[in-house]
């Protein structure tokens, strides 16, 4: 062992590099035959979602680096300009197979299933081109805003995201320079169009269509030459002077400014585009041929989620979940009365998030309740728990929220809240400068007969009732009294006072997180160095922090048996003989996103579980405020260790990383066929179904509120 180099960047996978072949997982959802035809649709438009994502941040922070002489070498040992050169042939390579994907295998099985997508407007029918013809005069053409190039105008700006016809027009008559058009297609109009129809064929065209159709309409005394829809993507990282911003909400608001401007980092032009016009747009956003995608088929791929919910083609989707009631928890319960009696926990989304929202809502209703403290990081547009902490406000508690105006997409929405919730009389505060508050936690402060009681949730997922539907989470309901000391000193800290000297349970980055891991993982290493029993089962989202992996490296030498669920980014090699020989890597895609991170250590016999907010990434144990929790009630770990081992034993949704560097399809020979998600699902059910049947509510059902 004292000959390997853990350092060297032989053993080490590029973040953005692994980051691409985990759009590759979720592409093969939308290419396996065996996945219903419209979840495959919805397959194929998350994996356009998650690509804008990653070049808004990840490809523009890298061009960042270039443009800055930024030099140095990534873990894998590649430098900026070399990760943008492979980067370049991986993500052509992908748009190549979505495209591909969707034009010869899911155009043709959604005709075959009743469903057309008229491709160029010269397809259309007479009746169907009258149709097409006034609904644009009727419903679009007041909407559109045409702008022309010439001396007098300037080549107008772009927005970020936004899908754009480009013109060359000439002056009728002739004789005249073409001359350059745009014109927006507007988002707030629904960008599928469903076409009258006779039989059981369903028809639909793109907007954009529509208004190419139409577009001599708004160029009344010019001819049209050519035109053709073209979208460009902006860098959107966002700066923030922290130590120099007087104002932190001020600041971010004039950022958030920029990003609708920021430089073009990627150009996607239909396939045939007039080389001309083609000519006017790289030269006027400044284009690189790196970063021009020519497209043979729809530009903006999200627009299938649009197609996804039309009605009518329920047979192809899968039946909605419906997220079942906690068993320890019926509606209508006293959640206060029901954590005394022991620690709960909540698995969404197979369990509701209900009684998280209610857990905010009757400590603002509770007179005996005299505080309630909250981090928030993202939430949804219109979230129960924020009107539940302005009615704890208004009912005259004390209301402390750390609104998190730094989460990423979500800054204007947090910004919206932060002054709604300064309006109900909460004090809110905005966090450390430089980090980012990343932690789920949640403190009520009660009076009871006994004195004061102090009520905590734990989650790994954010208090977000919309998206706690479809992420994988743990959350945890304590009125443990160790670790509602320590939430109280999370709240005293994040607010600015100076941190206690002793914690009692919970482990925080960016203090010590990250060297309780590494203890942790060491500790195995040494038991396996004994003899003794030593084992690491580990589910995050990324793993690419190099001291992480480096301890896994010396564990796995020493013999420790590591199994590690990582849906997304993986820098970890796995097979390299005296290394990563005892390291199975497995990533789950599945019809909700694995977010959840849980952490279980063999420790000799005497097994450990922890849950938490934070990935093994460097930014969420050094530049962030997360947090550990462990897990100590026998039932709970005992089922935390249920969810692992089946995500283990997983054939059907899981892909396992091989000794190349790809990933392959869990091997299913000899076993029958096991989707972990379908058996939570299940597990979820009965148990609520047995709940049911204790309670004699046989007649009384329980159903969550619905999002659609």
């Amino acid at each position: 062992m004292a000959e390997i180099d853990f350092d060297s960047p032989k053993y080490y996978t590029n973040r953005e590099l692994s980051w691409i072949l985990f759009d590759h997982r979720v592409l093969q959802e939308a290419r396996d035959k065996n996945t219903l035809l419209f979840e495959r649709l919805k397959f194929l438009s998350i994996t356009a979602s998650n690509l804008d994502e990653f070049f808004m941040i990840r490809v523009a922070s890298l061009q960042d680096m270039v443009n800055a002489k930024y030099d140095k070498p990534d873990i894998a040992g590649l430098r900026p300009k070399e990760q943008l050169a492979l980067l370049d042939r991986a993500i052509h390579e992908l748009v190549e197979l979505q495209y591909s994907t969707y034009n010869r295998s899911l155009v043709p099985q959604l005709r075959c299933s009743g469903l057309q997508i008229i491709r160029q407007h010269e397809e259309l029918t007479a009746q169907e081109a009258a149709f097409v013809d006034s609904y644009f005069e009727e419903n679009v053409y007041p909407v559109l805003t045409p702008m022309a190039l010439d001396s007098s105008r300037p080549f107008p700006l772009i927005r970020n995201k936004t899908l754009n016809i480009a013109a060359l027009v000439e002056k009728k008559g002739g004789g005249g320079e073409l001359e350059f058009a745009t014109v927006q297609v507007p988002g707030v109009l629904n960008r599928i169009v469903m076409l009258p129809s006779q039989g059981e064929m369903k028809k639909v065209i793109l907007l954009e269509e529509v208004i190419e159709r139409n577009i001599q309409k708004l160029f009344l005394n010019y001819r049209i030459v050519c035109a053709h829809p073209y979208r460009i993507m902006r860098n959107a990282d966002l700066t923030i002077e922290e130590d120099e911003a007087a104002d932190l909400l001020k600041e971010i608001e004039r950022q958030l400014k920029k990003r609708k401007w920021g430089a073009a980092i990627r150009l996607e032009v239909e396939a045939d585009m007039d080389k001309r016009l083609l000519k006017t747009l790289q030269e006027e956003l400044h284009i690189e041929e790196s970063y021009l995608y020519r497209i043979d088929g729809p530009l903006d791929l999200t627009v299938l989620m649009k197609l996804y919910a039309l009605d009518g083609f329920e047979a192809f989707k899968a039946p909605v979940y419906t997220p079942q009631p906690v068993p320890r928890l019926p509606a209508g319960c006293n959640l206060f009365d029901e954590i005394r009696k022991g620690d709960v926990m909540l698995h969404h989304p197979y369990q509701t998030f209900e009684p998280v929202v209610d857990f905010i809502r009757q400590a603002a209703k509770d007179p005996e309740v005299l505080a309630i403290k909250q981090t928030l990081y993202r939430v949804s547009g219109n979230s129960p728990i924020i009107k539940a902490l302005a009615l704890a406000a208004e009912n005259g508690k004390q209301v402390t929220v750390l609104v998190e105006l730094k989460a990423r997409f979500d800054e204007e929405n947090n910004i919206v809240w932060a002054r709604m919730l300064e309006k109900a009389g909460c004090h809110v505060i905005y966090g450390l400068v430089g980090l980012k508050t990343h932690c789920k936690i949640t403190l009520v402060v009660r009076r009871e007969e006994d004195g004061i009681r102090r009520y905590v949730h734990l989650g790994t997922g954010n208090y977000n009732d919309a998206t706690a539907k479809l992420y994988t989470d743990i959350g945890l309901l304590t009125c443990c009294e160790a670790i509602g000391e320590d939430a109280t000193a999370v709240f005293n800290m994040l607010s600015g006072y100076s941190e206690p000297l002793v914690w009692n349970r919970l482990s925080l980055a960016p203090l010590w997180l990250k060297d309780k891991f590494l203890y942790l993982i060491h500790r195995e290493r040494r038991y396996a160095e004994e003899g003794r029993p030593a084992r690491i089962v580990a589910k995050v989202n990324s793993l690419c922090d190099k001291d992480i992996i480096k301890a896994l490296y010396s564990a796995s030498a020493a013999g420790v048996r590591i199994d590690l669920i990582v849906r997304g980014i993986c820098c970890l090699k796995v097979g390299i003989k005296g290394v990563s020989e005892n390291i199975e890597v497995r990533s789950v895609v599945g019809s909700f996103l694995e977010h959840s991170r849980i952490f279980f250590f063999e420790n000799d016999g005497h097994p450990e579980i922890y849950c938490g907010s934070a990935d093994w990434m460097p930014r969420n144990l050094e530049r962030r405020v997360e947090i550990l929790y462990p897990v100590e009630t026998p039932a709970l770990k005992e089922r935390l260790l249920h969810i692992l081992e089946s995500l283990l034993q997983d054939n059907r949704k899981a892909s396992v990383l091989q000794p190349d560097g790809t990933y392959k399809r869990a091997d299913k020979r000899g076993r029958a066929p096991f989707s972990a998600q379908e058996a939570f699902c299940q597990e979820a059910r009965e148990q609520a179904k047995a709940m049911e049947q204790e309670t004699g509510a046989s007649g009384r059902t329980f159903v969550p509120e619905q999002h659609h």
